[in-house]
């Protein structure tokens, strides 16, 4: 039998927003390693299923159709996952995609729709679960954001916008409902090996920066991260810790650090 050691989550229960693929996937697959029970939440019914069988321990998971941009979705999901397990202990706020364009050509109804789904389908569904876990007298909101949180990024822009909100809404609600016994945690990965750029909105000018030294490391490193920042109760999370310093240099010294980027964009092709 596996040790309290190996199975942290043992009797607990996650909900996980984007679960369908990437950073959701890898930490549905933690979890339920973990010995949580996993609820994956994606409006891809298609790809979540796939997600759920790669991951295994099918007895372990629940897959749910919902679109995080409609708040009566996430709350047919809530209502089916307390009905189904009685409790809800971690909730994943994942679900997300990227826009790749310059904030003088962006297409303002893709700036509404990526807030839609990055920022307020967040907001949404702490709205929604904050009454069961206050109920409950505990709980824990995980915030998947970004180092782009951090550091606004040219031709990432609407982007960064979102996880700069998300920081900000996420660190404010941690303190708001810390009496309640409900912890908010932010993770901020920087560079990570996904089809992000693939399945991002590109407009105009659909531009990526990035050294060409980064490769990015894996999504398993990124949910490892979630995991024991979530057991310890932390307030946020960078990844990989090399970002650690990166972000402090640009609170510190903002017009080096945003010369180095712009020498990137001069040599980056969309």
């Amino acid at each position: 039998m596996a040790s309290d050691a190996n199975q942290p989550l043992a009797g607990k229960v996650a909900v996980i927003t984007g679960g369908s693929m990437g950073i959701g996937e890898a930490i549905a697959k933690t979890f339920v390693e973990s010995g949580a029970q996993v609820v994956l939440l994606s409006r891809d019914s298609g790809r979540l299923e796939a997600a759920r069988a790669r991951i295994g321990r099918a007895e372990q998971t629940l897959a749910l159709q919902c679109d995080v941009r409609h708040r009566e979705e996430i709350d047919r999901v809530i209502g089916l996952t307390m009905h189904h397990f009685q409790r809800i202990d971690i909730w994943v706020n994942n679900a997300g995609h990227g826009i790749l364009d310059a904030v003088a050509s962006v297409n303002m109804a893709d700036v509404r729709e990526t807030f839609e789904t990055n920022l307020f389908g967040t907001m949404e569904a702490i709205q929604a679960v904050v009454p069961v876990m206050k109920q409950q007298g505990f709980g824990s909101i995980i915030n998947i954001s970004s180092v782009a949180g951090h550091i606004p990024l040219a031709f990432h822009g609407v982007y960064s916008a979102t996880k700069f909100a998300m920081n900000a809404t996420g660190k404010a609600a941690r303190m708001e409902l810390a009496s309640a016994g409900i912890n908010v945690l932010t993770v901020c990965p920087g560079y990570v090996k996904t089809e992000f750029a693939a399945n991002a909105l590109k407009g105009a000018e659909p531009k990526q920066v990035r050294p060409k030294t980064a490769r990015g490391i894996s999504v398993a490193r990124v949910a490892r991260a979630v995991l024991k920042g979530h057991l310890k109760n932390k307030r946020e999370v960078i990844v990989p810790w090399t970002m650690i310093p990166v972000v402090k240099l640009y609170q510190l010294f903002p017009g080096l650090v945003e010369w180095g980027m712009m020498r990137m964009v001069g040599k980056t092709s969309s």
